[in-house]
C-alpha cells in the first residue's frame, strides 16, 4: 500500500474580551493606523510624478516625519508597529 499521507486541518477560533481601557486603546490605535493608511496612498503618485520608487524604508521615514509634524503629533500616542 503506497503512502499517500492523509493531512487533517485543524482550524482554532479565539475571541478576547478586552478591559474598557484595552477597548479605548485598541479604538485609538485602528482609528490612527486608518489615518495613515488614508495618507499613504498619495506618496507613490508623487514620487512616480518625480519619476521616484517608494520603498518601504521611505514609507518609513514619511511616517516619522508625519509624526513630527503638529497636525499629525497625536501618532505618537499610539505604538509605531500598526502604524508601519
Amino acid at each position: 500500500m503506497g503512502g499517500a499521507a492523509t493531512h487533517v486541518k485543524q482550524a482554532f477560533r479565539y475571541r478576547f474580551y478586552p478591559s474598557d481601557a484595552q477597548a479605548a486603546e485598541l479604538s485609538r490605535t485602528f482609528r490612527w493606523v486608518r489615518k495613515v493608511y488614508n495618507l499613504a496612498p498619495a506618496a507613490p503618485t508623487q514620487a512616480w510624478a518625480r519619476r521616484e520608487r517608494v520603498n518601504y524604508p521611505q514609507t518609513s521615514t514619511m511616517l516619522t516625519a508625519w509624526k513630527q509634524t503638529e497636525e499629525l503629533a497625536f501618532l505618537n500616542d499610539v505604538s509605531s508597529v500598526p502604524l508601519q
